[in-house]
Parts: structure tokens; sequence; C-alpha cells
């Protein structure tokens, strides 16, 4: 083994991401050395990738970014006590938390203030070697495959959001078609919902859908009324549960004025800036809104895994499989909208 490996980092303030030399980490006492075989490019590696406000005020630098990975561990350190081998094929949760917080002490480790991000506030995975806390490590079955390793962290922040409430039966909207949301809709047909729409106006991921959510009624909110086809499915009322992904006002509108009187909405999607609400629409329909963070450690992973288990298929999501060195194509495909995942190979430079 060298002593260097190539590396995606940001090197210095600024748009875009320069590929590197740099050092091959070392295992702390408690950590892990991972050799990285694939990653998956997120969108919080494209807010990086832009240096907008939200990057210039989280991301230190120099930072190699990257958090959604999966490869296998090569060096184990001296105090780890779990009982992982060298050679073993894993993923990682990336939110790296202090255990001696009260939210970590209480058991709810995905609620630490504190938490700091792989690729975000330290050093990430856009790299053929990654350090990560041991206990972070997520064993991958063997009938699982890098690439889908890969793409698990975001597919957790899917499973995680549709977990809000009991989707079994239900009529579900999901808003906004982009990997993560179209993962969500693809877990509620998984769950047993009766009905799951899924709303855009990208018309390339809305057909995508169709791939990775079988069976899901995709509408492109710029050429169908919602209601019109809430009228198709036979929704007399309006949808029970909605899952909002997209981050867009239009969209949360949208869940208000659809859904039940004592519906649920679990919003992911994160606002680009403060937006105005009709508070009095959401308190006399008697809506319960939950926030959602990340993925459950570790409840979601154990999820997950069983999902792909008993059959949810996440290969269509995966348009775009490049070379490292390959990586502004693989950027600006995701930039375009005209993409699902975008994995990158770190055994192969192009």
């Amino acid at each position: 083994m060298t002593d260097t490996m190539k590396a995606l980092a940001k090197t210095a303030p600024g748009i875009g991401l320069e590929l590197i030399d740099a050092p091959i980490p070392e295992a702390g006492p408690e950590d892990v050395l991972i050799r990285v075989h694939r990653t998956a490019v997120c969108g919080t590696d494209i807010h990086i990738w832009n240096w907008d406000e939200w990057s210039q005020k989280n991301v230190p630098t120099p930072m190699i970014t990257g958090h959604e990975f999966a490869g296998e561990i090569v060096a184990i350190g001296k105090d780890v006590d779990r009982p992982l081998k060298i050679g073993q094929r894993v993923s990682a949760e990336g939110h790296v938390i202090d255990l001696n917080s009260e939210a970590a002490r209480a058991g709810h480790f995905h609620l630490d203030p504190h938490t700091r991000g792989i690729g975000v506030n330290r050093q990430g995975a856009f790299a053929e070697f990654v350090v990560a806390p041991a206990f972070n490590v997520i064993e991958l079955p063997d009938d699982v495959p890098y690439e889908i390793g890969s793409i698990l962290d975001p597919f957790g922040n899917a499973v995680h959001t549709a977990q809000q409430f009991d989707l079994l039966g239900e009529d579900v909207l999901v808003t906004g078609a982009g990997p993560i949301g179209m993962m969500a809709a693809a877990v509620a047909r998984h769950a047993g919902a009766r009905t799951v729409v899924l709303t855009d106006i990208n018309d390339f991921r809305l057909d995508l859908a169709q791939k990775v959510a079988p069976g899901v009624r995709t509408v492109n909110t710029t050429k169908e009324d919602i209601h019109d086809v809430m009228k198709e499915l036979g929704l007399k009322v309006g949808f029970d549960v909605a899952l909002e992904m997209s981050g867009s006002p239009v969209a949360f509108k949208q869940c208000v004025d659809t859904l039940i009187m004592g519906g649920g909405m679990a919003m992911l999607g994160i606002p680009g800036k403060p937006m105005e609400t009709d508070w009095g629409a959401i308190i006399l329909k008697a809506l319960t809104i939950k926030g959602v963070y990340g993925r459950e450690m570790f409840t979601t992973w154990r999820k997950m895994l069983g999902l792909l288990k008993a059959g949810l298929d996440l290969s269509p999501l995966i348009t775009h499989r490049l070379g490292y060195a390959d990586y502004r194509e693989g950027f600006e495909a995701m930039k375009s909208g005209q993409s699902g995942k975008v994995v990158l190979d770190w055994d192969r430079a192009a």
C-alpha cells in the first residue's frame, strides 16, 4: 500500500472540487479504515460543489467530501470491541455523534445536537480510503452489491421519513421526485399503501420513478391538476399521509390542501429560505407535521436492509456509473436534473 490516495476535495473556498493526492488516513483506536469501492453523489455534495451560503457556513477547507459509500475494512483500531474483521464488506452511518451527549445517553443517537458529518465537518469518502468510527459501521450482506451499499444513506432518509406514519392501506402523497422521493414512494408501495401519488415538475425523474416504484401514479403538476388525479383514483376526501421531500413551498401547500382532516405530514425536504405558511389551515385541519432528519441509528438501517431482502429493488435508480476521474460528468448530470443517482467507482479512474 502506498502512502497516498486519490481523493476529491474542496481545497479552497469556491465552486467545484479538485482531484488530489492525499495522505491515506490512519484509523484511531476506536475507528476502522475502509477501502472505498463505490461512492454516490448526494444533494449535499452539490451544495458543497456550488459553495452556496450553507456550505460556506458549515464546511471547512480543505475538506475531502462525500458521505455515501461502500467498501471493505482494511484496518481496525486497537480498542474496537465490535466483531468486525479485515476484508468485511461495509457501509457506514455518516453522522458521527458524541456518545456522551444527553441524546445519545437516552438512546436517541440521531438527535445528538453536536453531530458531525463525514464529508462535511470531517474528512469524507470521495477517496480511495476513509476512516469511520467502528460504532458507525454497517455490515453489508453478501447479496447487497457495493453500488447499492453506496446509496443506503439516502435510502435511509426515505425509510425514516416513511416510518413516521402508518402507511398500510393508506392513500399517500409524495411531493418531490428526487432520488429520495422516488425511494420513499417505493417504500410506501412496499409498506402496503393503497395509493401512492408522486408529484414533481421534472418529466425525466417522474418517468424514472415508474421504474424505481412500479405502480406509483406520477403527476407533473404543471400539466395535471392534483385534484383531477385524486378524483381519478377515487380519493373522495384526501390523502391520509403526505411525505414532503422537495423543500418547495408550493409542494408544502399542496400537502396541506390535499390531506384529510387529521392527516399527517412528514417533512424531509428543507426549504431554501424561510417560507410563509397558512397555519390556520393546518390548525383547522388538525394536521400532524413531523420534521425528519437523517436516519434512526440503527433501527432505520435494519429496516432498509430488510426491505432489500424482501425484494425492493433500488438498482433502476442508478443512472450513471463512472470512474472517479470522471467526477465532473457525474456532478453535471446531477445538477442537470436528468439523472437518478450517480455512482463513482473507486476501483477505476475512468
